[in-house]
């Protein structure tokens, strides 16, 4: 077996926007395994600024992976402790590599274009107008959960947006959150969350920053509603310092990006010690390309969750890969009437 990696840019359709900033192009990285004439891929979905593997010898640590890739996937996974993208990307290429057609990973009802997976629409942070259609646009698309980026715009703004919603539809008809990438400081974030409380919403994600494990948990003790921990969860890397994190904080919600959290495995290990202690959970991906969004979609569906997914990155790019992902009514599905599109295979 031999094995290469390379960078590819995504770049944005429009500059997207987030508390820490906007972004007009993203990086990632594929794993590619050879062997016996099989080709198989894996995305690394690293995230500048946010991952906690945006370290200055991740290309390094990439290339030892290549080289030593006769170690196998499981000697890997824990070699790669510190890099979860690339426990990713290792996991996924594997998995690529064994079965017959190497973007199919996890057959399924969802895979034969039977079932789909409910999944939220995002409305990203800008000017309330260019959020306002957003929204309005999410909704003429039949999507009955929407996530909104909140903490970039002036908050009354926001709130304004959220009545507008409210106005019209009512959390029966249409579920929000609202996700403030630590965007509170922690002296102000019971107020907003308050004010917030009065449009119902189904979850606040990640309120105040990451590491302030003390405030957090006191903030989950007192919230009116919901609150889902996010950017908390990177770089927790053992399973006893995972199940200490939710023991203190005891958040009402994990949400669980694999690229962030060590793939498959890592993603698993939430997932069990937040049923061990009555925590909800649902899936993300991280702004992956198709090719990431397609392992992570094909993997959440095997889960069985009722709850909204948050898997609807893949139209953001103006050069992604083209492939069988659709959104449709609100809903992830696999349509095997488009083929994928792209020079690994």
């Amino acid at each position: 077996m031999k094995a290469s990696y390379h960078k590819y840019l995504l770049e944005f359709k429009r500059p997207s926007g987030t508390s820490r900033g906007i972004m007009t192009e993203k990086e990632t990285w594929f794993i590619i395994l050879e062997e016996n004439g099989k080709k198989g891929v894996g995305e690394c979905g690293i995230l500048r600024g946010l991952s906690i593997d945006d370290r200055t010898d991740y290309e390094e640590k990439l290339k030892w992976t290549c080289d030593n890739i006769h170690l196998g996937e499981e000697v890997l996974w824990d070699s790669l402790l510190e890099f979860p993208s690339i426990q990713f990307g290792v996991e996924m290429a594997f998995l690529s590599l064994k079965n017959k057609n190497p973007y199919l990973l996890f057959p399924s009802d969802f895979t034969e274009n039977l079932s789909s997976i409910n999944i939220n629409g995002l409305v990203w942070m800008g000017e309330s107008s260019f959020m306002k259609k957003q929204i309005e646009d999410k909704l003429a698309d039949g999507f009955n959960c929407i996530k909104l980026k909140i903490g970039a715009i002036d908050f009354e703004k926001e709130l304004e947006l959220l009545a507008f919603i409210r106005n019209h539809f009512s959390p029966e008809e249409i579920e929000i959150r609202v996700d403030a990438n630590g965007a509170f400081s922690t002296s102000e974030a019971l107020d907003k969350l308050n004010q917030l409380n009065k449009f119902e919403l189904h979850s606040i994600e990640q309120p105040i920053k990451k590491g302030n494990v003390n405030e957090m948990a006191k903030l989950c003790k007192e919230t009116p509603f919901p609150i889902a921990l996010d950017e908390e969860l990177i770089g927790v890397f053992s399973f006893e310092a995972k199940e200490k994190l939710l023991q203190q904080i005891k958040p009402q919600y994990i949400i669980l990006k694999p690229s962030f959290v060590g793939g498959f495995k890592g993603t698993q290990e939430w997932i069990t010690l937040a049923e061990k202690y009555n925590i909800g959970w649902w899936i993300t991906s991280a702004l992956e390309s198709n090719i990431g969004l397609n392992a992570i979609a094909q993997w959440t569906y095997t889960l069985h969750s009722n709850m909204p997914q948050g898997l609807g990155t893949g139209s953001l790019y103006t050069n992604n890969i083209d492939c069988p992902l659709e959104v449709k009514n609100g809903k992830l599905w696999y349509n095997l009437t488009k083929e994928w599109q792209s020079d690994f295979f």
